[in-house]
């Protein structure tokens, strides 16, 4: 075992002179919260898509945005994927349904869950959840919920909360 004494990236350049900065979205910046609530109805059939909200593809994904559903089905294993995807008839970037988070149980209501799957993605650019994406497309995006595995049967309430900062 050893006794460590580290800091944060936040802290690394202010120990210098002059004091530099790292990237602006990471150290801080006005954040922006959207609350979407969507209904599904119960003959939404697996595939069905939710396209919730609209962002720059440089906006910064907080850990803080969550996701609350009601139970969306008695039967089967309906899954919820959240992806991202480009706005209708752009083609910046290849469509992405599952880069944010994958197989949420649709058929269980979820007192309230992260949007995003795992931590070491908190703070990502929306364009860097891409899988494969290399630069930012300098466009908008939008986030998009799919039912996947299952249809769902009862339908029920889906509220989601973005909270999003910008470089």
């Amino acid at each position: 075992m050893a006794v460590v004494n580290e800091k944060s990236s936040y802290l690394d350049g202010f120990d210098s002179e002059p004091i530099t900065l790292g990237t602006a979205g990471l150290h801080g910046g006005i954040t922006r919260s959207f609350t979407i609530v969507h209904e599904v109805t119960a003959g939404d059939s697996a595939t069905s898509t939710y396209r919730l909200v609209r962002l720059p593809s440089n906006c910064r994904l907080l850990g803080s945005s969550h996701i609350s559903w009601d139970d969306l089905a008695s039967t089967g294993s309906p899954t919820i994927d959240i992806g991202v995807v480009n706005k209708s008839g752009d083609t910046s970037i290849t469509d992405d349904a599952d880069a944010i988070n994958d197989g949420l149980d649709a058929a269980a209501a979820a007192a309230q869950t992260t949007v995003i799957k795992t931590i070491d993605n908190y703070g990502k650019m929306l364009w860097e959840f891409v899988n494969g994406q290399t630069t930012d497309p300098k466009g908008d995006l939008e986030i998009m919920l799919t039912i996947a595995d299952a249809a769902v049967n009862t339908g029920g309430t889906i509220v989601a909360q973005f909270d999003v900062t910008f470089d």
